[in-house]
Parts: structure tokens; C-alpha cells; sequence
């Protein structure tokens, strides 16, 4: 009699699992809400002084609030057809929630938000795909809890979205661990939450009434003077509450950064959501087993 085999197959050491593959529709239907959301947030520089969309310049930013929460409604449904299965799902509830839990913690000092450092760390072990979900859903649970519910929560939601999407798109894991990781992951979470910062200026700087203020935005200027005027107040009224936002996600990430990519990590490996299937053979004249 000979001896039994075993045979298994396993996914290669050095593939990040990832909670969602991204498939040819969900990044078709990314690039979209992201093409939607570049012109939400930049109608202003994009369309000349003359153009119709400046006329309505009061009524543009909620018509695309009305577009965009319909389309990161779309893309999280295509997303979630691509396989966020029941486990994926329950992650998904408890980032959410613990990231709206975060949010209002400090909220209303100099920007100090850690949601945005638990945003960076999920993003970066569960993918960009996860990550769009899970920012869009977190601010959105974050808007309902603290009441900041109005024309700036889709814009909030993309923004999320693409803040925590970008951490999953830095350089694969499996090259850059321990120290090296957590410099890269601050280094990201600075530049990513002053980003987050100008393009909610831009969502937000167009409700100012020009005649209020020389700072606002104003629909009969050229795009050079309204760009000199965007700048002014960025700096007049977000540059410290930005940099209140960057500083806290550097120093948590540095600081807690290692044990909660552990943590996340073997999360992931637990939930095994990218599980291959195993052939066992304990005889070779015996009945293959499936585990």
C-alpha cells in the first residue's frame, strides 16, 4: 500500500487578502462618482464667468449633493455585488460605527478627529474597494449621529471615501512592514487630511454670499480671482483646523499605529474572506474530502 498524500492549494505569501475585489464594474462605477465628484467640488474653476452654471451658482452645489449621494449610493451597491460578503459586511458595521463614535471626540478643538487615523490603518489592510465603502458609510453614520446632516454630507462621503480609498492604493504590504509602514501611513494621513480639508473648503466656500465677504466665492469674477480668493480663505478659516487634523492622525498613527494593523490583520485572517477551497486526499485509493 502506498502512502497518502495531501495536496492543498493555497494563496500565494505575499498577496494582501482583501475584503473586496475590485471587479471591472465597481471601478467603472469609482470612476464615475470620482468624474461627478471632481466637477461638484471644482464647477467653480471649471466653468468660465459667463457660463449658465455660474447663474445658479447658489443652486449648483445642491444639485450636485442631490447627484452625488445617488452615486455613491450606486457605486456601494456595485461594490457590494462583487462580493462584500455577510463578513465583510460585519466589519464593515463595526469600522463604521467605531469611526462615527470617533469622529465627534475632539471634533470642535482645532480639528483633532481620530476617526481619520482608524480611516488610514482600515484602508490600508482592507483594499480601496473596502475602503471607498467604508469612509462613504462612516460619515454618513457620523452625519446622522452628531446631526451635521445637510447639502455637505455628500460631499463629506466622497471625500471619506477617497481619503480612506487612497490608504488601500499605497505600495503592497508585503514590501514595506513595521516602521517603514508607519512612516509611509503617517506620511499619507498628513497629506490626505489637509486634501480632505481643501476640497471640503471647495463644497462649502461657494454658500458664502460674495457680498458678505472678499473671500467668497463670486460668479461674475475670472477663475484667477476666484482662485486668489479660494486660497485667502483657506487660510483665513481652515489652515489650523487642517493642521490640527494631520497632527493628530501622525501621532496616533505613530503611536498605535502597529498594534491596530495587528489587530486588523488578524481580523482579516479570521474572517478568511478570500478562503481558497482544499482538496485533501487521505488514500490514494480513498474519497477526496473538501474542507
Amino acid at each position: 500500500m502506498t502512502s497518502g498524500t495531501t495536496g492543498k492549494r493555497t494563496a500565494p505569501h505575499d498577496r494582501q487578502a482583501r475584503a473586496v475585489r475590485l471587479g471591472p464594474r465597481s471601478v467603472a462605477a469609482l470612476l464615475l462618482v470620482s468624474a461627478v465628484g471632481v466637477a461638484g467640488f471644482g464647477w467653480p474653476f471649471l466653468a468660465p464667468p459667463d457660463a449658465s452654471l455660474n447663474a445658479h451658482a447658489q443652486d449648483a452645489p445642491w444639485l450636485f449633493a442631490g447627484l452625488l449621494v445617488l452615486l455613491v449610493a450606486v457605486v456601494a451597491a456595485t461594490i457590494s455585488e462583487s462580493g462584500l460578503g455577510p463578513k465583510a459586511v460585519a466589519m464593515l458595521g463595526v469600522l463604521a460605527a467605531a469611526g462615527a463614535a470617533l469622529r465627534p471626540i475632539g471634533a470642535g478643538t482645532a480639528g483633532l478627529e481620530p476617526m481619520f487615523f482608524l480611516m488610514v490603518l482600515s484602508g490600508r489592510v482592507l483594499g480601496p474597494g473596502f475602503g471607498f465603502v467604508l469612509g462613504s458609510v462612516t460619515m454618513f453614520a457620523s452625519a446622522l449621529l452628531t446631526g451635521g446632516v445637510g447639502p455637505w454630507m455628500p460631499f463629506q462621503m466622497l471625500a471619506m471615501g477617497w481619503f480612506t480609498m487612497g490608504a488601500g492604493l499605497l505600495p503592497a504590504p508585503d514590501r514595506l512592514r513595521g516602521r517603514a509602514e508607519l512612516l509611509l501611513l503617517a506620511a499619507y494621513g498628513f497629506l490626505a487630511a489637509f486634501a480632505y480639508g481643501t476640497v471640503m473648503n471647495l463644497a462649502g466656500w461657494t454658500f458664502m454670499n460674495a457680498l458678505a465677504s472678499n473671500i467668497a466665492f463670486d460668479p461674475d469674477a475670472s477663475v484667477t480671482s476666484n482662485l486668489a480668493r479660494f486660497l485667502a480663505y483657506c487660510l483665513a478659516t481652515s489652515l489650523g483646523w487642517d493642521g490640527g487634523r494631520a497632527a493628530m492622525t501622525v501621532v496616533l498613527t505613530l503611536a498605535l499605529g502597529a498594534p491596530v494593523l495587528r489587530a486588523l490583520r488578524r481580523a482579516t485572517r479570521r474572517a478568511a474572506f478570500e478562503a481558497p477551497v482544499a482538496f485533501e486526499h487521505e488514500h490514494d485509493d480513498g474519497p477526496a474530502r473538501r474542507t
